[in-house]
């Protein structure tokens, strides 16, 4: 645990006791504050009281003796209209913050020899396995490294600051709507597309919250470019000054430092005897173990970059990639059943997502469906043509169906179901045409049957390993 120190003696009011609320609540408890804590859920509730926090009704608590309120990520700050606790704390002058602005201030307030490097990953797709690439590359140099925050542990979970250490951690949007003095060592963005308009009032609330990342006047920033709008926050930072770097996958970088997608691997710029810039390819991505497609060269391009700036030899940070054991639920191998391989990609929750595993293959037989987001599955009416066969479920399988009238499909509606029916045609087909891949990618969320998309890839793996499937650990 990391404590969080300058609220000593103070009372702070915490909103939502999921992960990040109830470690934000033990972590300013350790520092010496008086966290007050409320929930609209009872087991939450119930949670924080058999711990021994104290726990109030915020709906008429008095206000004015808050240092702060601490938000879960979860509750609107702005839109589609800010939560009621916020409307409370502005009218009583309370400043509104999130774990991730704990974490800076807890850093902050060590002797500047103390600090550990703050490693910190947004974009709307690819920063969960950017972020666990990069804390796995330098794992294998040998770095003392921490990975959290929006993925697996909690950032103020995690174990508490040393000299010398790296933490690595994933941020929301919406982690970063809550941050005021978040300035991380490094800072990465992925990508952005449209996703969680309706949160942040569209897309220049989105892209702003985004920006916050790059807060910092001595953070070095990376920046993936091949959307417009990536590749105008790079050149806004570049007129900024400071050290910023470009990725990018759809083209070489021919007259700037960075990363990008050179002959199925990636490379960086290098300079010959006449002093041109020519391709120096680091790492032939076809060798790795866990990063097929154009989006994990990006993940791999990021990865290289920052280890490589951080000091770490190139040879180790190659040795790293190559060796990713990948990441769960994002394009994870689960199994295979003689010539047909799953694939656990339940972390596609949106189109962007879902596109980047529908390149990776020639042909799948493809799950998908959820909680539709707007627009639907329209923007991969262009990849259809390498559906073999779709099996829809949840919420959204009525509308996909729709959209794909001209393409061989089937509403399963469940996913053992789904699981069963892919895999027969799957292995109908092998027998004339060789493997084949059944892809779960569900262009969509997960709350209609799931709490989770981590909780829909384990449905995912037990419905494959139901059917006699060798695990993947195993295959």
């Amino acid at each position: 645990m990391i404590p969080v120190p300058g609220f000593e003696g103070r009372r702070i009011a915490v909103f939502g006791l999921g992960r990040s609320g109830i470690t934000a609540a033990r972590a300013l408890k350790a520092g010496g504050a008086l966290p007050v804590l409320w929930d609209d859920s009872v087991s939450g509730r119930m949670q924080a009281q058999a711990e021994g926090f104290d726990v109030e009704d915020l709906t008429v608590a008095d206000w004015s003796g808050f240092a702060a309120l601490v938000l879960s990520p979860g509750a609107p700050l702005t839109h589609p209209q800010p939560h009621w606790t916020v409307g409370k704390a502005a009218e009583a002058g309370v400043p509104v913050i999130g774990d991730i602005e704990l974490f800076a201030r807890a850093i902050a307030a060590l002797p500047e020899s103390e600090r550990p490097k703050v490693v910190a990953i947004t974009g709307t797709n690819g920063k969960s396995t950017t972020t666990a690439l990069i804390g796995w590359v330098l794992k294998q140099a040998g770095l003392t490294v921490h990975v959290g925050g929006n993925i697996g542990i909690g950032v103020l979970a995690l174990p508490a600051p040393t000299p010398g250490a790296v933490y690595v951690i994933e941020v929301s949007s919406y982690q970063l709507d809550l941050t005021t003095s978040f300035a991380p060592d490094v800072a990465i963005l992925t990508n952005i597309s449209p996703d969680h308009l309706d949160r942040h009032g569209g897309m220049k609330g989105y892209v702003a919250a985004k920006k916050k990342i790059f807060r910092g006047a001595n953070t070095r920033k990376y920046v993936g470019v091949d959307d417009a709008e990536g590749a105008a926050i790079f050149e806004e930072l570049l007129d900024d000054g400071g050290f910023v770097n470009e990725v990018s996958v759809t083209r070489p970088l021919l007259n700037a430092t960075g990363a990008y997608l050179h002959e199925g691997g990636v490379a960086v710029n290098t300079f010959d005897l006449d002093g041109q810039m020519i391709p120096h390819k680091v790492v032939d991505l076809s060798l790795a173990r866990s990063l097929p497609g154009r989006h994990n060269a990006q993940n791999a391009a990021f990865a290289f970059l920052i280890a490589y700036d951080m000091g770490v030899p190139e040879e180790t940070v190659v040795e790293g990639l190559l060796s990713f054991p990948g990441l769960a639920h994002r394009m994870e191998p689960v199994g295979t059943l003689g010539p047909v391989r799953f694939i656990n990609d339940s972390k596609a929750t949106n189109t962007d997502a879902a596109r980047q595993a529908l390149l990776s293959y020639p042909s799948v037989f493809w799950i998908a469906g959820g909680r539709a987001k707007a627009g639907g599955i329209d923007d991969l009416a262009d990849l259809f043509p390498r559906v073999a066969r779709a099996y829809l479920i949840g919420e959204a399988a009525s509308d996909f169906a729709r959209t794909l009238s001209g393409v061989s499909h089937q509403i399963s509606g469940d996913m053992a179901s789904a699981v069963a029916q892919a895999a027969a045609d799957a292995a109908e087909v092998a027998e004339t045409d060789g493997p084949q891949v059944v892809l779960l990618s569900p262009a969509a969320a997960s709350f209609d049957q799931y709490p989770d998309f981590e909780a829909r890839g384990e449905a995912f793996r037990a419905a494959v390993l139901a059917l006699g499937a060798t695990p993947a650990a195993t295959a």
